[in-house]
């Protein structure tokens, strides 16, 4: 399923000097998870395309995604 935001937990040792992060999160772009463009998308007015930096709302990635509770970055 796609998530924008992958969190994952590092190791950490018991002699390591500084307190762990616990939960790094991470953020994916969406271009990951289209393929290939299918015909006949979803198109923004052209002023909105341009405000959002994309032509597609598939692809509108609002930067950058809150981390969510709990996590650290």
């Amino acid at each position: 399923m796609y998530t924008p935001v992958k969190c994952y937990h590092p190791y950490y040792g018991p002699f390591d000097p500084c307190p762990p992060i616990r939960t790094k999160c991470y953020q994916t772009p969406p271009n990951l998870y289209l393929g290939f463009q299918p015909m006949n998308l979803q198109q923004y007015p052209l002023q909105e395309a341009l405000y959002k930096g994309t032509l597609w709302p598939c692809l509108y990635d609002p930067y950058p995604t809150p981390v969510p509770k709990g996590g650290k970055g």
